[in-house]
């Protein structure tokens, strides 16, 4: 018998019962209705078009709030891939993040708390704990919050921030047109994957990052949707933002020029290596500083307060040291300059790694609203970057490209942290064209993404909410069912037997009720079941032996809101086919915590539903 620790968030239906624990109480699940294909691919249509006009409008708050910090002036744009001039506020640009950082911390503590951090977390938890349902709140507040942190100088990213606004609109969206479940988290997929495409000019890496991190199933039903929703983004975003890839790579083209030379290859190979430590230490200092902070100052604007100075001295000090602010903001200029290969000194590349990596979870930690994508690929390209300088030093004339090496990096990174392997690797060629570095792109990603897994098992999204006891299934698989909790799948017909009473006793019980199962107990321990279609034609027979000699051991206990997907998992895992469901509390679970049992029979009805709905 092994235990499980578990998330919050499970609510009942049908016989399985249940309250509403996570579900908002304004939806009503049982009156959803379902749409065909062909309509729910249109209503995605809408959501790509929202999404798309959502992120230009996202860009323009970022770009009036940091026109307005470190200009003193309104504009409506700015050049994030550009450095801005100096700051005519001089060291007291030291100040901005906090600044900014205090309205941040006042709109999501009296509008949406989901809004605090990077998103993406909050979104999965939509998906796996709450029906797919986002507050339709989340997305105004969520705008201006981040638009706050970014524009102010919190090193955070704006990738996070639309999807998380995307998928906001999405859920809501199916919400109001009362969608059945999976419908609903179609469309909030849908929104996620439109949102980021537009933001980054990324179609494919758009539609790969909801399907590899959000949709619980990938099917025809799932897919379609969101194609037509990131499609439409993409084509919007080009409208109003241009043509151009997110970076751009001197000497990119669309065919390979050379064959990597097994010195490169090497490097690519440590820089993958080095690529999922770095990765193992960002989601580690991340949970630290988002735990740290809350618990050293209890007060939210005083964490801030402390946090944000910290950014902004580091700010400062690069500024002192390189001319440019550097790890403030979302750090695309420097990311640029990597790429154009005018960072080439070890020391300031070793230097940014670092500094980003502090940065962006002092930020997170502090309270900011923004996303981590965006500093992932800021500290894969410094990485990248130093690989290259290094060994450029080691090995003057085996022509080491700092460029090549940051592209490399930088989807090295992302997809360690992110455990999003094939999105970084599409993503990075669509932001970069560059496609000579597909080969060591594809080889950097693997192994970066295998040694932080050996490292740690989540990632820069799942320990945030395994820390805070809401869990999300490392391993996804492609049904939908699968995000339920057991409490919204397991039966409620069952009875509580002792070990050591007679036969005859459960026999009667069988009778009296339509019991499928019955847990037995040793006084408050559970050891066992006794499966009622059976052991009924043997109980009365043997009415002189006792309970203990028919019970069954082969079995596992879950937690009432742990997901499916975990609990068919640590099912196959132990060879069982039956769950012992109890609710959650601290400690042994006892007999008195049994509230339900998931079979064979619970599984294939699930099954069958699923198909057919």
């Amino acid at each position: 018998m092994t235990e499980e620790k578990a998330a919050s968030g499970g609510r009942g239906r049908g016989h399985a019962g249940g309250g509403t624990q996570a579900q908002d109480p304004h939806f009503d699940e049982l009156g959803a209705r379902e749409v065909r294909i062909a309509t729910l691919s249109a209503l995605a249509f809408v959501v790509g078009v929202i999404a798309a006009f959502g992120a230009v409008i996202f860009r323009m708050l970022i770009s009036v709030v940091h026109n307005f910090f470190f200009e003193g002036r309104f504009g409506l744009w700015y050049d994030a891939n550009v450095y801005e001039p100096p700051s005519p506020w001089g060291a007291f640009i030291i100040l901005a993040p906090a600044i900014g950082g205090l309205a941040v911390v006042w709109l999501v503590k009296n509008f949406a708390p989901e809004a605090k951090g990077h998103g993406v977390p909050e979104v999965m938890y939509a998906i796996y704990h709450r029906s797919g349902i986002i507050r339709g709140v989340v997305a105004v507040v969520k705008s201006l919050a981040s638009a706050i942190s970014i524009g102010s100088g919190a090193s955070v990213g704006r990738e996070g921030p639309i999807i998380q606004i995307g998928s906001a609109f999405g859920s809501s969206f199916a919400q109001f047109i009362r969608l059945v479940r999976w419908q609903r988290i179609t469309l909030l997929a849908s929104g996620a994957g439109a949102g980021i495409a537009a933001t980054f000019n990324t179609p494919l890496g758009g539609v790969l990052f909801a399907v590899e991190l959000l949709l619980p199933e990938v099917s025809g039903r799932t897919f379609l949707p969101v194609v037509v929703a990131t499609a439409t983004a993409t084509y919007i975003g080009r409208v109003f933002l241009g043509m151009d890839p997110a970076f751009f790579v001197p000497g990119a083209m669309f065919q390979a020029r050379d064959v990597v030379s097994p010195e490169h290859l090497a490097a690519y190979v440590i820089l993958g290596v080095l690529a999922g430590v770095v990765a193992w230490i960002f989601v580690r200092t991340l949970a630290f500083m988002e735990d740290f902070f809350p618990q050293t100052f209890k007060n939210d604007y005083v964490a801030n307060i402390v946090g944000m100075l910290l950014v902004g001295l580091l700010g400062w000090g690069f500024y002192n040291w390189t001319g440019h602010y550097e790890v403030m903001s979302v750090g695309y200029a420097t990311i640029q300059n990597i790429l154009y290969g005018n960072i080439t000194t070890i020391a300031v590349l070793a230097a940014l790694v670092v500094g980003k990596l502090l940065a962006t979870t002092i930020s997170l930690g502090a309270g900011a609203s923004g996303g981590v994508f965006s500093p992932s690929l800021f500290i894969g390209a410094s990485l990248g970057g130093l690989v290259a300088a290094i060994g450029a030093w080691l090995l003057p004339d085996a022509g080491f490209s700092v460029k090549e090496f940051a592209v490399v990096g930088m989807g090295a990174l992302v997809g360690a942290a992110t455990s999003a392997g094939m999105t970084a690797v599409v993503m990075i060629f669509e932001m970069t064209r560059d496609y000579n570095v597909i080969v060591p792109l594809v080889l950097a990603v693997a192994i970066s993404l295998g040694v932080r897994r050996w490292l740690i098992e989540d990632d820069i999204y799942t320990i945030k909410l395994r820390h805070r006891g809401k869990r999300i299934p490392l391993h996804r698989n492609t049904n939908m069912y699968l995000i339920m909790p057991a409490s919204e799948l397991m039966t409620k017909k069952f009875g509580v037997i002792q070990a050591y009473a007679p036969v005859s006793e459960a026999a009667k019980m069988l009778a009296a009720h339509d019991y499928s199962h019955l847990v037995v107990a040793d006084g408050k321990r559970i050891v066992g079941y006794v499966q009622a279609d059976k052991a009924v034609c043997n109980l009365v027979k043997d009415s002189e032996r006792l309970v203990k000699e028919f019970l069954r051991t082969d079995f596992v206990v879950t937690r009432e809101d742990v997901p499916m997907n975990d609990v068919i998992t640590r099912m196959n895992r132990h060879r069982v086919h039956t769950a012992l469901v109890v609710r959650r509390r601290d400690g042994v679970p006892r007999i008195d915590d049994v509230v339900g049992i998931i079979s064979e029979a619970e599984l294939a009805e699930a099954v069958i539903e699923n198909h057919y709905s």
